[in-house]
């Protein structure tokens, strides 16, 4: 028992010496608080005058180095926007996530969450120096308690900075290509009313059909796939909720329920068209969307399965369509894209035809490759 009462001593005086020399050298002990991040998203005054108030990047906003707790993120097939290339970020408030509503919905994020996406072109020919880049606009979604807001931001000459403008406008920009084709067109930077066109549903509350903003690209099944995040290459969704930016009550989508990159041309052909009108169409073409008037159903989800081909408008008449010609009477004539509307559509610049309706002045040319060698895989209605 002696014995251990002066271990129990010896024990206590180590435990006080050791304190109080750590007390008396202030040298070497450094405090160091968590990082905090610089962002600032105020939603009584958002949205702000300038990109550079939020504080979403580090260093020169050009650049477009993250800052903490902004996370990079891209879908597994992009929107076209006349070839424009794309960064895309999001960030939420400290303590909040995301939730999972399935694989084929847009992830549920909290409010005073923003979404950003930057708009630009490398190798552009009418600047000084020739052949850099140019960023055009970034356009970011703020969620507000009251729903979804868009600030667009368009940058200056000097690329310093970017200056709120829901205004819309046009700029030519002129860019080589990666096969050295110098392209150019006379770029559409979209208005508020625009922009509400593709990021809106309708919503029946008290009786009452209301207008809803919401996003397009954040759906689990377009993000289920690795990314390289400067350190390490991980699964988006995984790399979401290690930040504590998704809840983690769900699991991955499944091979089937997983949109891929439409380029992809190892992928059967079936699954690239369906990706590519799954980010490009289908969130005009869908129940409550903006054209939900019509037949087609685009979305991922609804074009696999049985009426998968009907959805994508298969052997569809096409109704009353405006003043087409009568050799366009399906939607997607099996075998032949001259008595297609899909492919007339996709293949002309003329606004009173063309789809999209907005996003784009002049023709994907790959996408209509890609639509043409889909449409003459096909060789019966279904």
């Amino acid at each position: 028992m002696k014995q251990l009462y002066y271990l129990r001593i010896y024990l206590l005086l180590s435990v006080i010496t050791t304190f109080l020399s750590c007390g008396t050298d202030d040298e070497n002990y450094v405090f160091i608080p968590d990082p905090t991040s610089p962002v600032t998203v105020d939603l009584s005054q958002v949205p702000y005058a300038k990109l550079s108030d939020y504080h979403f990047f580090d260093g020169e906003i050009k650049n477009q180095n993250p800052s903490l707790d902004v996370l990079p993120y891209e879908p597994a097939s992009s929107l076209f926007t006349d070839y424009a290339h794309k960064k895309r970020f999001v960030w939420m408030p400290k303590n909040t996530s995301a939730t999972f509503n399935g694989d084929e919905k847009v992830l549920e994020l909290p409010v005073g969450a923003a979404l950003v996406k930057t708009f630009y072109y490398d190798n552009v020919q009418n600047i000084t120096p020739a052949g850099g880049t140019r960023i055009i606009e970034t356009r970011i979604m703020i969620r507000k308690s009251s729903g979804w807001i868009f600030a667009n931001y368009v940058w200056n000459d000097e690329q310093t900075e970017a200056f709120l403008d829901l205004e819309g406008s046009y700029t030519d920009i002129s860019w080589k290509d990666e096969n050295n084709v110098i392209k150019s067109t006379n770029y559409r930077i979209p208005n508020e009313i625009q922009c509400i066109v593709c990021h809106k549903t309708n919503q029946v509350v008290d009786g009452n059909t209301t207008s809803v903003n919401i996003p397009i690209g954040i759906k689990p099944q377009n993000l289920n796939f690795s990314k390289n995040f400067g350190t390490a290459n991980a699964n988006q969704l995984t790399k979401w909720m290690q930040e504590g930016y998704l809840q983690n009550n769900f699991s991955l989508p499944t091979a089937s329920n997983t949109a891929i990159d439409y380029n992809d041309v190892s992928k059967p052909i079936s699954l690239r068209a369906r990706s590519y009108v799954d980010i490009n169409c289908a969130h005009c073409h869908q129940t409550n969307q903006h054209c939900d008037y019509r037949p087609m159903r685009y979305a991922f989800n609804e074009t696999r399965a049985q009426n998968g081909l009907t959805n994508m408008g298969v052997c569809v008449e096409t109704q009353d369509m405006q003043d087409f010609d009568e050799s366009l009477a399906q939607i997607v004539n099996p075998g032949n894209v001259n008595r297609s509307m899909m492919h007339f559509r996709l293949n002309t610049t003329n606004e009173a035809y063309r789809m999209p309706l907005h996003g784009r002045t002049i023709i994907h040319e790959e996408g209509v490759q890609l639509v043409e060698a889909w449409i003459n895989s096909l060789s019966s209605c279904p």
